[in-house]
């Protein structure tokens, strides 16, 4: 068998740093993902960085088909020459950060499982992808850094707790799986991975107007996470994309939103809980509503 390093040269190719490439060396690491990914044999599976395919055949054994995803021309060009992805793969030349994820669902056929030994380069954008069509997305199994599967899953008041703690923990179930040293890898990443499993929770989510008021308010919050939410809350660029809602001074609105919601005007955005964030969308959105009928 091949290693990495040799297939690569063999093709005139090396690992792409800035495409975030660390290509598994070691089949018994692709097979701990696929078991972990629990993947029934009827299923179709969306790989995204098919890269040297060796998590690709492995997930070709366990599924009915896979639908691989590779940006990196060279790659695609070195499995068409090698003719070494199993037949019931099908390798497709695009970003997934630009495939229209609602209409892979339809030719799927159903919502979508995902599986991925992620570039890091592309870690919190694929994330974003992923909440944002969540409506189309069965399961994703994915490694990441191990710092941004610490920001998952983080608690309030501790530091790696943010935006996408918050806007996860309100419509998925993040489950840390595996820890990954770095000497699986080739080249070696200067960082521990680990291999996440995202449950999206439909019954449990927020309509997506709702969710989309909440992103609002999260990423004003956590802007600065510095201030006090009376500051970020009441500042004018957040108020000025509610041109409905009138006051003098967005300071008095910011302290009213955070009054009507029972928290403090000292508190720090880490300091709240997902839900307490869903609470002050629904305040404002009810103040929006509020505006309207008047």
């Amino acid at each position: 068998m091949k290693t990495p390093r040799d297939l690569l040269r063999e093709h005139s190719l090396q690992a792409r740093k800035s495409l975030g490439q660390n290509f598994l060396r070691q089949p018994h690491t692709a097979w701990q993902i696929v078991r972990r990914a629990e993947i029934a044999p009827g299923d179709t599976v969306i790989e995204v960085g098919v890269g040297l395919g060796a998590l690709t055949t492995a997930l070709a054994q366990a599924a009915k088909r896979v639908i691989g995803f590779e940006v990196d021309r060279g790659l695609v060009a070195l499995h068409e020459e090698e003719n070494d992805l199993p037949e019931n793969v099908e390798l497709r030349h695009q970003d997934i950060l630009r495939v229209n994820l609602a209409a892979l669902a339809a030719e799927v056929g159903e919502p979508l499982h995902v599986v991925s030994n992620l570039p890091y380069s592309i870690s919190h954008p694929f994330l974003f992808l992923m909440l944002d069509n969540r409506e189309y997305i069965r399961q994703v199994t994915v490694m990441v850094q191990e710092e941004v599967a610490a920001r998952l899953t983080a608690a309030p008041k501790s530091k790696e707790y943010g935006i996408v703690t918050v806007l996860f923990a309100l419509c998925a179930k993040v489950t840390p799986l595996i820890a990954v040293p770095p000497d699986v890898f080739y080249p070696q990443p200067a960082v521990q991975s680990r291999l996440i499993r995202i449950m999206f929770t439909p019954e449990n989510s927020p309509p997506a107007a709702e969710f989309s008021l909440v992103k609002k308010i999260v990423k004003q919050s956590f802007g600065n996470r510095r201030k006090t939410l009376r500051n970020t809350l009441g500042n004018s660029s957040f108020w000025r994309q509610f041109p409905e809602i009138q006051e003098e001074n967005d300071k008095k609105l910011g302290e009213w939103l955070l009054r009507q919601a029972g928290i403090s005007d000292k508190a720090r955005p880490e300091e709240l809980a997902p839900e307490q964030f869903l609470h002050l969308a629904r305040i404002v959105e009810d103040m929006r509503q509020g505006v309207a009928s008047s």
